[in-house]
C-alpha cells in the first residue's frame, strides 16, 4: 500500500542526527515544543503525566484516518486488511518491547488503570475471598489502590502494605509476615510517580511467588523510562500506558500469562469477544481477543507503533543514562534553593525521573501557576497517590519530571523560575 506516512524517513533522519544521544536533536521531532507560552518558551516538565509526541506518531495517527480507516479482524475488503495487519503488528512490537512475550498474552486496552481494574474484576472476584490477603504497598498510585480497596469491601478480603521508610524506599526488613501464606495476590508499581523510587520487583516477585501469591506489578512510570522483560522480574501481569511513552492516549497494555489469562472471565461482554452466540448461549474468543469487547483504539495502537520504533532507536538503556544524569542536577540545582524540600530517594540508581517538592510555605498549586506564567509545566497536586503524599505530612507537592526531549537548560530555567517564585511570595 502506498502510505502517505513519513515516519521511517524521520526516524532515519532523527538516528543520524542523535548519535551518542543528543536531547537537542531530538527536541526538533515534537513539534510542540516550539510552542510559546505568552513570551516564553515551553519548557515541558510534567512527563510523569503524559509525554509529547514526535512527528512519526502525529503523521501515523493522520495517515490511518487518512489512507487506511477501517474496523479491524472484521471485514475482508483491502482497508480492513490493511488496518488490522497494523494494529496487530502494533501489538506484536509491543510483546517485544516488555521482554518477547506472546502476543497472544498482550491484551489491549484503554490504560493501564483499566488494565488493573479487568485484573481486579476478573481474576480478583474469581480467586479472592474473606480472609485472603491483597498485599500492596504504601506508594500506589489510586489507578493500583482503589480497585483492591473496593475488592476488598466486596470480597471480605484484607489489604496489608509494604511500608516506606524516610527516604521513601520499601521496608522490606518484615517482608515475610506482610507477604503471608494467605496472600493471594502482590500488586505494586515498579516506578513511584510521586517520589520517583524504583522498586525491586525482582525480589519481591520471588517472595510473592513463594507465598503462593499471584504478582502483579504497575509499570506505568517504568515502562518508558528502562529496559523492561517481564520474564526475567516473573511477573504474572504487567500493565503500562502508551501515552507515557510517546505514543496517543486511550490506549494500555495488560500482559498476562496464558495460563492465567485463559482460567478468567472477560471482563466486558459483546462483539469482537465472542467466538459462537445463539439465544441463550455465549462462548468467547480466544487469547487476546477475549478480553477486547467492541472496536479497539484502532489509530491509538497503530500511532503507538512509531512511538516503539523511536524509544527502540534511542535504546532504553540510554534513555534511562540520559534520565539519571537529568535527575542528578535537578537535584543539585534544587537543593542550592533556599526553601526547596525534595522527596525521594538520595541514590540516583534507586530513583527515575520524577522529583517532587515542596518550596516553603509557597501552596504547590500557586507555585504551578507561577511557573507556567514562564512557560514551565510542572504538575502540582497529590499526583493520584492521595495516601502517599498525606504519609509525607502533605496535602500536595510540586513535580517536575523528565524525558527524552529535556535538558539541563530546562532545568537551569525551573530554578531560576523557583528563586523568582521565593522572591515573588514575598520571601527575600
Amino acid at each position: 500500500m502506498k502510505s502517505e506516512n513519513t515516519g521511517g524517513t524521520i526516524l532515519r533522519e532523527k538516528r543520524e542526527a542523535t548519535a551518542g544521544f543528543d536531547p537537542e536533536a531530538i527536541m526538533a521531532d515534537f513539534p510542540i515544543l516550539t510552542r510559546k507560552i505568552g513570551s516564553n518558551k515551553l519548557v515541558y516538565l510534567d512527563n510523569a503525566a503524559t509525554t509529547q509526541k514526535p512527528t512519526s506518531v502525529i503523521e501515523a495517527l493522520n495517515s490511518y484516518y487518512r489512507v487506511m480507516n477501517a474496523n479491524v479482524h472484521r471485514g475482508l475488503h483491502t482497508l480492513a486488511e490493511e488496518s488490522t495487519a497494523a494494529f496487530e503488528e502494533a501489538r506484536r512490537k509491543t510483546a517485544l518491547f516488555i521482554g518477547g512475550v506472546k502476543s497472544e498474552e498482550l491484551i489491549i486496552t484503554r490504560n493501564a488503570t483499566e488494565s488493573i481494574n479487568i485484573v481486579a474484576a476478573s481474576w480478583g472476584r474469581k480467586n479472592i475471598r474473606r480472609g485472603d490477603r491483597i498485599v500492596l504497598t504504601e506508594m500506589e498510585h489510586h489507578a493500583n489502590l482503589v480497585p483492591w480497596i473496593a475488592l476488598s469491601k466486596e470480597t471480605g478480603a484484607e489489604l496489608a502494605y509494604i511500608p516506606i521508610d524516610s527516604q521513601g524506599v520499601l521496608d522490606l526488613e518484615n517482608i515475610d509476615s506482610i507477604i503471608t501464606d494467605n496472600t493471594k495476590i502482590v500488586s505494586l508499581t515498579q516506578m513511584s510517580n510521586v517520589l520517583g523510587t524504583i522498586n525491586p520487583v525482582e525480589e519481591i516477585g520471588r517472595i510473592a511467588h513463594a507465598a503462593g501469591a499471584v504478582f502483579l506489578v504497575d509499570g506505568a512510570q517504568s515502562a518508558p523510562h528502562m529496559p523492561v522483560n517481564v520474564k526475567a522480574m516473573d511477573a504474572d501481569f504487567y500493565v503500562f500506558s502508551a501515552h507515557k511513552m510517546l505514543g496517543p492516549t486511550g490506549i494500555g497494555f495488560l500482559y498476562g500469562r496464558e495460563n492465567i489469562l485463559n482460567s478468567m472471565e472477560p471482563f466486558l461482554y459483546g462483539g469482537e469477544m465472542i467466538r459462537e452466540v445463539r439465544y441463550d448461549y455465549a462462548d468467547w474468543n480466544i487469547l487476546p481477543w477475549k478480553f477486547e469487547a467492541g472496536t479497539p483504539n484502532i489509530a491509538g495502537a497503530i500511532g503507538f507503533s512509531p512511538a516503539l520504533d523511536y524509544l527502540n532507536s534511542l535504546g532504553m538503556e540510554s534513555i534511562r543514562d540520559h534520565e539519571k544524569k537529568l535527575t542528578a542536577y535537578a537535584i543539585e540545582r534544587l537543593s542550592e534553593i533556599k526553601g526547596i524540600m525534595i522527596y525521594g530517594p538520595k541514590d540516583i540508581e534507586s530513583r527515575g525521573g520524577a522529583v517532587s517538592f515542596t518550596h516553603g510555605e509557597i501552596h504547590p498549586h500557586d507555585l504551578a501557576t507561577f511557573l507556567d506564567s514562564r512557560g514551565i509545566a510542572i504538575r502540582a497536586g497529590h499526583h493520584c497517590a492521595q495516601p502517599l503524599v498525606k504519609k509525607l505530612g502533605l496535602n500536595a507537592t510540586a513535580r517536575a519530571s523528565f524525558y527524552i526531549y529535556n535538558t539541563n537548560s530546562d532545568i537551569d530555567d525551573l530554578a531560576a523560575g523557583l528563586a523568582e517564585a521565593w522572591r515573588y511570595f514575598g520571601h527575600g
